[in-house]
Order: structure tokens, then sequence, then C-alpha cells
């Protein structure tokens, strides 16, 4: 059985699946101490997101409280988009292997989906390319609010958000499946001036306007964003902005910071 194999457990997130549920418990914790915002966060709905793609212990708080609002949709299948850091190609990449590897055991791949991408679109597998952490991080998440949901994996190099959009609007169109846009923000500036950068990001997704992306946002998976910002609009789908933060809240070092956010939008396709 071909399987896609843990590239940054112990890393990037917990490499056994007692310390998976552990982080993410606390990460619920500590939303629990905020009953204001759990409220809130219980009252939402969508079937896509936008979440980070860092060490957990800098942006799992953030990517968490998206995974935890996209579980009340109850979707089958989940389609994780991600920007490559590692290896450098032409347009898109979609797994097409049998499961995915995670901490609290495997996610089986949606292969009817895989199957019907790959005929539709012309959208070819590089294997190399899904050593990928941007898609990996979100896996844990699923396995652990979903736990029979399926999984797709598509990892993007030098592409345009034109080449995403279909993808993107194929997915929601099918019944029960949900998509995720992975994406950081800023990386590495001072704290004030992370935060000028991000707000710009942070406008642009909420207000859904890609022409104010381009004034100055930095996020890495900013052609996957701006590709689900344009089905969005294009589709009457409603971005609700859940939670930004940066490294320094995690770490005290406010002087090289990198900037994370979740978003949501509810059903519109």
């Amino acid at each position: 059985m071909m399987r896609r194999t843990m590239s940054v457990a112990g890393s990037f997130y917990p490499a056994k699946g007692y310390e998976v549920n552990g982080m993410i418990d606390r990460f619920n914790v500590i939303l629990e101490d905020h009953p204001e915002s759990l409220n809130h966060f219980n009252t939402l709905t969508g079937n896509a997101i936008i979440v980070p793609h860092a060490g957990w212990i800098y942006s799992g708080f953030t990517a968490n409280i998206a995974f935890r609002v996209l579980a009340h949709s109850i979707p089958k299948t989940i389609v994780v988009i991600g920007p490559s850091h590692r290896v450098g190609f032409e347009g898109v990449s979609i797994s097409d292997t049998e499961s995915y590897q995670t901490p609290l055991g495997d996610l089986e791949i949606d292969r009817v989906l895989v199957k019907d991408l790959r005929e539709r679109l012309n959208i070819p597998y590089y294997p190399e390319a899904h050593h990928e952490h941007s898609t990996e991080v979100q896996m844990p998440f699923i396995k652990h609010y979903m736990s029979d949901v399926r999984v797709v994996e598509l990892v993007y190099a030098y592409a345009e958000p034109s080449l995403i959009e279909p993808i993107i609007t194929y997915c929601l169109t099918q019944s029960d499946t949900a998509v995720v846009i992975s994406t950081d923000l800023s990386h590495y500036y001072p704290l004030d001036e992370a935060k000028q950068l991000d707000s710009i990001c942070l406008e642009a997704i909420r207000d859904e306007n890609t022409h104010t992306l381009h004034q100055g946002c930095e996020a890495c998976g900013m052609i996957g964003v701006e590709a689900m910002l344009n089905v969005a609009k294009k589709n009457g789908m409603k971005s609700t902005l859940l939670d930004y933060r940066t490294s320094a809240d995690a770490s005290g070092d406010s002087s090289r910071v990198v900037g994370y956010m979740s978003a949501i939008f509810s059903s519109g396709v």
C-alpha cells in the first residue's frame, strides 16, 4: 500500500498520539478560559478554512480554532492545499497515495476525488513535492477532530491563483467536502512592523479583496489565499477571521517574528 509517511513529526508537532491529543487539549483549555470567544466559535460553520503551518508551539493554537470550527460541518473529505517550501516545480501536484500517516493513525486518501481531479484538471503527481510541512502539520488536527474523514493533499510551487481556483471550486461543489488553505503571514520582522504588514492580509481576507492583498501582504501561501478569496467572492461565501497572533506570543522574542492567522468561509458554492 502506498502511504504518505510523516516527515516533520517530532519537530513541527508531537510524534506520539497521546502528545498530539494532549497539546490539542491544552489549546482547548485556553479557549474554555475565554467563554465569550468560545461561544462565538461554537456558532460558526463553514466548508473552507485558512490556517497557518508553523510548528504547533507557535501556530497550533490558531490552527486548532479553525479545525474545531470546521468539524461542526462534519465533512467526509478534506482537501488540503499548501505551498511548497522544499521543491520547485511548475504548477500543482496532487498526492496519489492510498493513506496519510499521522501519530493518531492513518487517514484514508479519497482516491475517487484524486482520480477525478487528476483527469478533470490535468493535475500531475510529483512524489518529491509531498514531503511538505505546510500540508502535513494539518493532518493530526484533522485526525483528532474528524477521525473517519478522507483527505486529499495538493502542493503548489510556481503557480498562479487561476490554477488553484478551479480546484477549490470543484472540490466545494462535491458533497460533504471541505477545503483547507495553508499559509503563514510575514516572516522575521520586528513585532510592530510584522503586525502592520499582517493587518493588510487580515483586511484582505476579511473583505475578500485581492487588490488589498497585493498592497503589502507577505503571506508565504498568498497564491492559495488569493485563489480562495476569488472563489469566495464569486460564490457568495462569507469570511470570518478566527485568530491572529505572532511567534512572539509563544517565544517572547519580538525582534524577528512570524505572523499567523486563521479564518473560516461559510458555504456558498
